[in-house]
C-alpha cells in the first residue's frame, strides 16, 4: 500500500503541498553535491577560471574600462556564457536520472511524499549548490584583484553574480526537465551537452546565419535573440556594467533605440520566465512521467 501511494498517487487523496518535506529533501541534495567530485570539479574550474582573467587583465582595465565596459567584465560575462549553462544543466540532468538509476528515486517516491516536494525539493537544493558555485567563481575574481592592488568595484561584481545566479536557475530547470524525461544518466548528459550546444554555440550562430539567408528585420532578430536565456544574461550583465549594446551588433542597437534603459528588465524578465516555465514544465513531467 505504502508503495502504491509514491507510485502512483491514485490510491489516497492527494494531499496539500508541504514545505517541510521539500526542506528535507533540499537539505539532502546539498549534501550529496558537497560530497560529489564533479561538483567540486566545476567549483574548482570556474574559480581558477575567474581567478586567471582578473589576474592577467591589462593593469588599467579593471571591472570598468574604457567605455564603461573593460576586458576584465567582458571575459567574466564569456566565461559565465560557457560554464555556468554547463554546470547547471549537467547537474540537474544527471540528478534525478541518476537517482533512479541507482533505485534511490523509487525508494523515495514509496514515502508518503508527493513528486511535486520531492522535484522542488532538488530544485531549491540544485540551486543552493550553483549559489555556492557561483560565489566560489566570483569570490576567487574579488580576492585576486584585491591582491593585485586592482580591487574591481564590489557592487558590480556581486550585481553580475546575482545575474549568473539567474541564469543557472533558468538552466537548471532545463535540466532537471531532461532528467525528469530522460531514463537514463548517459542519455540525460547526452541530451543536456546537446541542449547546452544549442543555446550557448548554435544560437548565436543560426541567428546570424537566419539574418544572412532571410534578412530578418532587426525588431524580429532582436525578438529572437531575446528568446535565448544566455543573450538575455549577455545583455543584462552589459547593462549592469554600464557598457554600450552596440558591441551586440544590430540587435544590441535597436535595444537601445526602442527601449533604452528598459531593455534589462526585459532581459531579467526574460531570464524569470525561463526559470518559472522550465521549472514549471519539469514539475509536470517529473508528477506525470514514470520513475520507476
Amino acid at each position: 500500500m505504502t508503495a502504491t501511494i509514491g507510485t502512483t498517487g491514485s490510491s489516497v487523496t492527494p494531499r496539500a503541498f508541504e514545505l517541510r518535506p521539500v526542506t528535507v529533501i533540499a537539505r539532502k541534495v546539498v549534501g550529496e553535491a558537497s560530497r560529489d567530485r564533479w561538483f567540486w570539479l566545476y567549483c574548482a574550474g570556474f574559480a581558477v577560471l575567474a581567478g586567471a582573467i582578473t589576474v592577467t587583465a591589462v593593469p588599467d582595465q579593471g571591472l570598468i574600462g574604457s567605455g564603461g565596459f573593460g576586458r576584465t567584465a567582458a571575459s567574466l560575462v564569456a566565461l559565465v556564457q560557457l560554464v555556468v549553462p554547463l554546470m547547471a544543466l549537467t547537474l540537474g540532468a544527471r540528478y534525478l536520472a541518476g537517482e533512479r538509476d541507482s533505485g534511490t528515486l523509487v525508494f523515495l517516491l514509496c514515502h508518503p511524499i508527493s513528486r511535486a516536494e520531492v522535484l522542488v525539493g532538488t530544485y531549491v537544493g540544485l540551486a543552493g549548490s550553483m549559489f555556492a558555485a557561483v560565489a566560489t567563481g566570483f569570490g576567487a575574481a574579488g580576492l585576486f584583484s584585491f591582491l593585485r592592488s586592482a580591487p574591481t568595484d564590489p557592487v558590480l561584481l556581486i550585481c553580475l553574480a546575482a545575474l549568473s545566479w539567474l541564469l543557472s536557475l533558468a538552466m537548471l530547470g532545463l535540466g532537471l526537465l531532461i532528467s525528469s524525461t530522460v531514463r537514463s544518466t548517459s542519455t540525460a548528459l547526452g541530451t543536456a551537452l546537446f541542449v547546452w550546444l544549442a543555446v550557448v554555440f548554435l544560437g548565436d550562430l543560426g541567428v546570424m546565419g537566419t539574418v544572412v539567408a532571410t534578412r530578418l528585420p532587426v525588431g524580429a532578430l532582436f525578438a529572437t535573440v531575446m528568446t535565448n536565456p544566455v543573450e538575455a544574461f549577455r545583455l543584462a550583465s552589459v547593462m549592469a556594467l554600464d557598457g554600450s549594446l552596440d558591441a551586440l551588433g544590430p540587435a544590441g542597437t535597436y535595444a537601445v533605440d526602442r527601449f533604452g534603459d528598459g531593455i534589462a528588465t526585459i532581459a531579467l524578465g526574460v531570464m524569470v520566465a525561463w526559470t518559472l516555465v522550465t521549472g514549471a514544465a519539469a514539475v509536470l513531467a517529473f508528477r506525470r512521467g514514470d520513475q520507476t
